[in-house]
């Protein structure tokens, strides 16, 4: 069984979206409904915010500088030095009600991210990808909670969840020019094992997705066969993200929001950012190529 730390005791509200980053050896990760943005230094436990004007989904460092941002009215560049955001590019026809969530970069250096109802009733959300250029397109539609979005190692399939449908899908995936087609049933979970939260891919091909609401992170074999279930010590894990000089470590976030006064006494880290060796390693993330 993995040991599981809480390296980070913050008790976000809806942490999520974590991205290592190489180069700096640092992690980044946003908590959604206070609108911070989060840089984690494992070496030396510091942990620095920034403020941003709207909820805040997802998001990636850029390789020009700064980072790109998935916040409430779509793509928005952030100068850490300043604490400023900049609109990139802004989706049209975007009802009032809804925001940006999970987003990644894929290995080609394009940014996506899905947008879903902030009531998470409603199928209003739908999956965005947002080229280096700034070009911005809808590939995706029909979706209340944009959740789960990762590559294999090959760059051949993209996965991608409905958390309220609980279901991932994959798709056949075009590295080269971002196209997706052939989507299909990868894994639906049972209502009692949680609801598909974020998700990041092993160098094994393996998809680990943090399931909310069911205390545990899950990896699920390229063909969808459940391979291993990890117990965390709190409820609402949110995403998981391979760090560490090595690769070989696995954090996850975590939200300690709609929790009442007694399970937040059950699980008083939650919230927290916790890490675990589960014995195999990640792949680098790849920063936006705007």
């Amino acid at each position: 069984m993995a040991d599981v730390a809480c390296v980070l005791d913050c008790r976000s509200l809806l942490g999520e979206g974590p991205f290592w980053d190489v180069a700096e050896q640092r992690l980044y990760w946003v908590d959604i409904k206070r609108r911070l943005i989060h840089r984690f230094a494992p070496e030396t436990e510091i942990d620095e915010s920034w403020p941003t004007p709207e909820d805040v989904g997802s998001l990636a460092p850029r390789e020009s500088g700064g980072l790109v941002l998935a916040l409430k009215s779509g793509f928005h560049f952030y100068d850490l030095a300043e604490g400023r955001a900049v609109a990139a590019a802004l989706p049209e026809g975007e009802p009032a009600h809804n925001r940006f969530n999970d987003g990644k970069t894929d290995r080609q250096g394009r940014f996506w991210a899905g947008s879903m109802d902030d009531g998470e009733k409603l199928p209003t959300g739908g999956l965005f990808r947002l080229q280096p250029g700034l070009a911005c397109h809808k590939m995706i539609d029909g979706i209340i909670c944009s959740n789960a979005l990762c590559w294999s190692p090959d760059s051949r399939v993209m996965y991608y969840a409905d958390s309220w449908q609980r279901t991932v899908w994959a798709w056949d995936f075009d590295a080269a020019t971002g196209d997706i087609a052939n989507r299909r049933l990868f894994v639906r979970v049972p209502d009692a094992d949680g609801v598909p939260d974020g998700a990041t891919v092993d160098s094994e091909g393996f998809v680990w997705i943090a399931l909310w609401g069911g205390w545990r992170i899950a990896r699920y074999a390229p063909d969808g066969r459940l391979a291993r279930t990890v117990s965390l010590p709190v409820q609402q894990p949110t995403c998981p993200m391979f760090g560490g000089a090595g690769l070989d470590l696995l954090y996850v976030t975590s939200a300690s929001i709609g929790l009442d006064a007694a399970a937040r006494a059950r699980q008083p880290q939650a919230g927290g950012l916790f890490a675990l060796d589960v014995g195999v390693k990640g792949l680098p993330e790849a920063r936006f190529k705007g």
